[in-house]
């Protein structure tokens, strides 16, 4: 038996090698990006759950990745696979990144994780058109952000429109919570 097990490990030892190696990236991607997911989030004192989501968001990720790289390398045929593949990936792209995509507020939390501005307790002003949005921010989620105002209203907003909108962060004045953009008043000399 031992001997048929030490033959089939001559025969696939680069295969094994490379297996060892992908692993290897992986848990050391795991070790090395939690840490930081979790300095970035206590810097912009985020919540422990919107911590756990993100690690536990990357954590899929990493895995999905290194079973691919391993079949990959073991020979798995994806000749059948390519067509399939490229059409999820490009779904996949175009759900992660386009605005009216509710998958974009995924890519936007991680985003916003790492942006030292949307921290929580900093006031923001959104600035859409002649509206805006404006309040402090209180939680970080996966698919939204939870705004307080002055007044104490809560306001959820999505991720990705908070990235691709306008933000004014601790801006001097503060306005009325939601509402349309005041006219400027022209003073004469």
């Amino acid at each position: 038996m031992q001997t048929v097990i030490f033959d089939w490990m001559a025969e696939y030892k680069l295969n094994l090698a490379v297996t060892v190696v992908i692993l290897a990236i992986y848990f050391v991607f795991r070790f090395v990006a939690g840490p930081r997911i979790r300095k970035q989030a206590a810097h912009g004192r985020l919540k422990d759950e919107a911590i756990s989501k993100a690690l536990s968001t990357l954590n899929i990720l990493l895995v999905i990745g290194a079973l691919a790289s391993s079949l990959i390398v073991w020979g798995f045929d994806f000749k059948g696979l390519l067509t399939l593949s490229a059409s999820i990936l490009a779904v996949t792209g175009v759900a992660l990144f386009a605005s009216w995509s509710i998958l974009s507020n995924v890519t936007a939390f991680f985003l916003l994780l790492a942006h030292t501005s949307y921290r929580r307790g900093n006031f923001i002003r959104v600035i859409e058109a002649d509206n805006y949005i404006e309040g402090y921010i209180s939680e970080i989620n996966l698919f939204n952000t939870k705004l307080i105002s002055e007044d104490r209203e809560v306001i959820i907003y999505p991720n990705n429109l908070l990235l691709s909108r306008p933000t004014i962060v601790n801006p001097r004045d503060r306005l009325q919570g939601v509402g349309k953009i005041p006219l400027p008043v022209h003073k004469e000399p």
